[in-house]
């Protein structure tokens, strides 16, 4: 089947890592539809992604968690071949204070997506995860035989469940799923057209030092600096957005390739290396020339100590490669912070 010919559903599309893989998709010669309720965004990416491609999509402002809110498309949409499936809350932090409003959500959105999957026969599915589903692991570099450990957040254990779910739901089955499971991802397209720009206030770092740059934001706190760390602060893997897009992609080439593929199967997605909250700041000073204003605070509820990922079983597998390091995410997520704010 040519990807000329194949229409695959972008859920979430219009958020962050949904609209920079659908200008992957795009670009590697596959239809794309988006289906964003846009609570935590704005269809205005649109007009990015055309200026980008030159190509216009179509978003449907459908709520997935919503019992079979899907069937407008079993009619509008019927070639639909393959499903990526991000819509999803993500902020850890908020997980804690509003569990049920993320198992709602999260939970029965996926299964939404599965019952329209099955109902349409959609072969292919492409599901987000996260390196939460780890818990606080003491294997580093993660790699995918970890055995999931204790969530620290309801977040995290709403990934735990959804790859639960696939893998019961596709154990030997013809239909196929991969979880690829998120370190950090950051950074903004090249162009300057299309970066992280969620309607709800910013949560993760990089954007919460950008705009604390950029001077929407007088200052932020770093969370907790008594971890067992070098610094002290928490260590994460940061993987630029558009390698991380390029990971989806790649993903399903390789379902539509290998129709001898497991009918489930789970990648890391990481640049392999970890770098502390301090150092991360530090390095934003060096390329921006700017001295950030943030404070030390308490641990944050629901945050892991450490953790970055082993990636050589995507590498090997998606021939998939990260190719932007820690510079250039910070230099393009500095550059998109400039270019939103003209």
């Amino acid at each position: 089947m040519k990807r000329a010919k194949m229409k695959i559903a972008v859920t979430g599309g219009c958020g962050y890592i949904g609209s920079h893989t659908i200008v992957d998709l795009l670009n590697a010669g596959y239809d794309v539809i988006s289906i964003d309720s846009l609570v935590n965004s704005s269809e205005t990416v649109i007009d990015g992604i055309q200026k980008i491609t030159g190509k216009r999509i179509v978003n449907y402002k459908i709520d997935l968690s919503v019992e079979n809110s899907w069937h407008e498309l079993l009619e509008k949409e019927k070639d639909v071949q393959g499903i990526i499936h991000f819509a999803a809350f993500k902020a850890v932090g908020e997980s804690v204070q509003h569990p049920l409003v993320y198992y709602k959500n999260n939970v029965c959105g996926l299964i939404e997506v599965l019952k329209w999957m099955d109902k349409a026969s959609i072969p292919y599915l492409i599901y987000s995860s996260s390196c939460t589903v780890y818990g606080q692991t003491s294997e580093l570099p993660v790699t995918e035989t970890a055995v999931f450990g204790e969530a620290t957040s309801p977040y995290g254990r709403t990934k735990q469940i959804g790859e639960w779910l696939l893998q019961d739901l596709f154990s030997g089955t013809t239909r196929k799923a991969i979880s690829l499971r998120y370190f950090n991802p950051a950074g903004a397209h090249d162009s300057g057209w299309i970066g992280e720009a969620p309607t709800n206030p910013a949560l993760n770092l990089v954007p919460v030092i950008t705009e604390t740059a950029i001077g929407k934001r007088s200052r932020f706190t770093v969370y907790g600096n008594d971890y067992n760390t070098p610094d002290g602060s928490c260590i994460r893997d940061y993987i630029h957005i558009m390698d991380l897009a390029n990971a989806h992609t790649k993903a399903l080439d390789y379902l539509i390739a290998h129709p001898n593929a497991p009918s489930y199967d789970a990648f890391n997605l990481g640049i392999g290396k970890g770098y502390s909250v301090l150092e991360m700041i530090k390095m934003f000073e060096l390329i921006s020339g700017l001295k950030l204003n943030y404070q030390l605070g308490p641990r944050r509820p629901g945050d892991a100590e450490s953790i970055y990922a082993d990636n050589s079983k995507a590498i090997k597998i998606l021939n998939w490669t990260p190719k932007r390091n820690l510079e250039m995410i910070l230099q393009s997520a500095w550059n998109w912070e400039r270019h939103r704010s003209i």
